[in-house]
C-alpha cells in the first residue's frame, strides 16, 4: 500500500507533474538528455514517457492491482519476520 502512495509522490517530487515537467527539475534534466539523444523528441514508452504518464495521471488501476498483488504478500512476509 506504501508504494502507491510514495512512488507517485517520488515522482512528482523529480518534477512529473500534473500540469506537466516542472522547470529545472530533475525530470527537466532527463526530458532534455532523451531528447537530444532521440533527435528532438521524447520516445513514447520511454523512461520519461513512463515517469511523466505517472506524474499527470497516477497509477492505471490494472498497475495498482498489479503492484498490490505482487508487494502485498511481500510486506506481509516482512512484518512476519520482524514480528
Amino acid at each position: 500500500g506504501v508504494a502507491l502512495v510514495v512512488i507517485p509522490a517520488s515522482v512528482w517530487a523529480l518534477g512529473f507533474t500534473a500540469s506537466g515537467i516542472a522547470a529545472g527539475s530533475v525530470a527537466a534534466k532527463m526530458m532534455s538528455v532523451a531528447a537530444i539523444a532521440n533527435g528532438g523528441g521524447v520516445s513514447a514508452g520511454s523512461a520519461v514517457a513512463v515517469l511523466q504518464s505517472i506524474g499527470a495521471a497516477g497509477f492505471s488501476l490494472g498497475t495498482k492491482i498489479g503492484l498490490t498483488s505482487m508487494l502485498g504478500p511481500l510486506g506481509a512476509a516482512a512484518g512476519a519476520k520482524l514480528a
